[in-house]
């Protein structure tokens, strides 16, 4: 008998080495999963003390205002042109663009550059966020700011900051400073119509005074002469259109001021004035202009309202000088009444339709945080903790078989 005990012969395995299947993937997870457990909380932890201790906190504070008043026309154009009466009701293009145009002004003052550079310099936001270029600073203010307008039009204002102190206070100022410069716009814009049509009015009342007594100096010298019924109708017709169209005229030069001549305003005001110019030249010259023909006849023309005047080409020449007194009188009149009425709507818009801010929540320095959010980061932290941890099982493994071949190799 040989005493050598007879060799073993490597059981082959139940199946190849690269026929893995999903019980294999499975059995390596749990093998390591106090090492998924372990990083993930590990990973974790290490979030949250940062995130509690190192980790800047973002505080939000938020001031809110109320919309502004609307008017069926904004500014100071729609009481001046309210003050001109019929004239004003037929100038198309007059209602504004948007429906609230206060409230569009206030949004585009907060989110201009004169607004953001006011809070820059206000607050050293160059030197805070450490951006020495002013239009780099914008943009990171930008970022930490916001302006919207909720359902019912109530305007909000945001600012973030590490301090809260600071970040209710950039918001305030947001508001102050669009208090200002919404009061220092229009207050200027409302004096120099308030100017200009004082200006305006001393004129027309030099004018009528002038009038006034040329047409008594005219009565002392040829008292005998009288106009007809339908000579004097035509002259009050005239004098209130032309006063119209004087006062019309006025209107165009304010609306100039702060509008092109290719603003749909501008142009309606010009057709309106030439619509009405053309007018007249038909009741002052009749059949040399365009005739209108009244029961056959051609020696009159029929006003808006349908009454029948005598053109004043037909009026008899020894009153001829007095009807053109006359005319130039009312004129005067009726344009000193349309620019009286102008000035003190001008007047009270100076002082009355300025849309004031109204405030509805101060901005107060916030207690809790912003950001960083613990629930978000915490969650999103696990989640990739997780992935990673369940690769490290398969890493270690693999390690494993490597170590486990070298060996053999050697061999």
């Amino acid at each position: 008998m040989s005493d050598t005990a007879p060799t073993r012969e490597p059981v082959a395995s139940a199946r190849p080495d690269d026929d893995v299947g999903l019980l294999d993937y499975l059995v390596v997870l749990w093998r390591g999963r106090w090492l998924v457990i372990g990083f993930s909380f590990t990973v974790v932890v290490a979030m949250m003390v940062y995130m509690s201790f190192f980790a800047p906190f973002t505080y939000l504070a938020t001031a809110s205002l109320l919309p502004p008043k609307e008017t069926g026309t904004s500014g100071l154009l729609g009481g001046l042109l309210g003050a001109a009466g019929d004239l004003a009701t037929q100038l198309p293009g007059l209602s504004a663009s948007s429906t609230s145009p206060n409230r569009d002004q206030f949004l585009g003052v907060l989110r201009s550059r004169r607004v953001a550079i006011a809070v820059i310099d206000k607050f050293k936001l160059r030197e805070r966020y450490e951006l020495p270029v002013t239009d780099d600073t914008i943009v990171a203010l930008a970022k930490r700011t916001d302006v919207l307008v909720d359902r019912e039009g109530v305007i909000t204002v945001s600012a973030t900051d590490t301090d809260p102190h600071v970040a209710a206070a950039m918001a305030n100022f947001f508001v102050s400073e669009l208090d200002r410069l919404v009061t220092q716009y229009n207050t200027s814009e409302a004096g120099r119509t308030r100017a200009f049509m004082t200006l305006q009015l001393a004129k027309a009342k030099a004018g009528l005074g002038e009038s006034e007594d040329q047409i008594r100096a005219f009565q002392e010298k040829n008292r005998a002469i009288v106009l007809q019924d339908q000579t004097r109708g035509a002259i009050d017709v005239v004098a209130r259109l032309k006063g119209e169209i004087m006062a019309a005229e006025v209107q165009l030069e304010v609306m100039r001021t702060w509008m092109t001549d290719a603003s749909p305003d501008v142009v309606g005001q010009i057709k309106r004035i030439h619509e009405m110019k053309r007018y007249l030249t038909d009741l002052q010259f009749g059949d040399e202009a365009k005739p209108r023909a009244v029961n056959g006849t051609k020696n009159g023309t029929v006003s808006r309202d349908g009454d029948f005047h005598v053109p004043f080409a037909k009026v008899p020449e020894v009153g001829l000088e007095l009807a053109r007194l006359t005319r130039e009188m009312k004129i005067q009149e009726a344009v000193v009444t349309l620019l009286t009425q102008q000035f003190e709507q001008a007047r009270l818009s100076e002082a009355r339709d300025l849309p004031t801010v109204k405030v509805l929540d101060v901005a107060i320095p916030p207690e809790k945080h912003y950001k960083p959010k613990f629930l978000i980061y915490t969650a999103i932290t696990l989640a990739g903790s997780l992935f990673i941890g369940a690769l490290l099982p398969f890493a270690v493994e693999h390690v494993k078989r490597l170590r486990r071949a070298w060996p053999s190799e050697a061999r």
